[in-house]
């Protein structure tokens, strides 16, 4: 196809650049946690990973690089802080796959935190988005826990997460707004 100044129409590459692939759904949530933090609803910070940092190289003394670097041990979760005076953890997921979350995703360390926060007391569940079907989902640690530990399945079905997830809504100002979900779980624990 020509243009009417004589020019080629410019193709564009169909690649997809997946560098921030899995990266989305933690920068909405940390979006959302600001505003949250901004409107003293809550303080809920993203954890860093744990590294031991073997060597340093230092062009200048104003400019010190990390060269090499190890994890330390294993994370826990992604994201924990305090909500209407109680320890809120959980972790996020995002998968491409469109039929169900694959447990390789999370680690088995991830569930025993995630099952010991709720053993204390606090408030703990994951965060799980399907990319493909554009659907993110708040889903209890206890639910999800009693699933894997009850299932000789390596993943869980979409549906599951239907039948027993919160659907978390879009908003721009805050696009994971998952405390609104949180807020429900808790009022329907109080009724019961």
């Amino acid at each position: 196809m020509k243009y009417p100044n004589g020019k080629k129409n410019i193709q564009t590459s169909n690649k997809t650049n997946t560098s921030n692939r899995g990266m989305s759904l933690e920068q909405d949530i940390v979006q959302t946690n600001l505003y949250y933090l901004a409107e003293k609803i809550a303080c809920i910070h993203k954890k860093p990973t744990p590294i031991q940092i073997v060597k340093v190289d230092y062009p200048k003394r104003s400019a010190a690089k990390i060269v090499e670097a190890y994890f330390k041990l294993p994370s826990t979760t992604d994201f924990n802080g305090i909500y209407k005076g109680k320890y809120i953890d959980f972790e996020a997921k995002e998968t491409n796959n469109s039929t169900r979350f694959p447990f390789s995703s999370i680690h088995k360390h991830q569930i025993e935190h995630l099952e010991r926060v709720l053993n204390l007391g606090g408030i703990a569940f994951l965060i799980i988005r399907f990319n493909n079907k554009n659907i993110t989902f708040l889903i209890n640690a206890s639910d999800f826990i009693y699933y894997y530990k009850n299932t000789d399945k390596s993943s869980v079905p979409y549906q599951w997460f239907c039948d027993n997830g919160y659907s978390i809504s879009y908003n721009y100002i805050k696009p994971v707004d998952y405390l609104k979900v949180v807020d429900q779980i808790l009022e329907e624990k109080n009724e019961k």
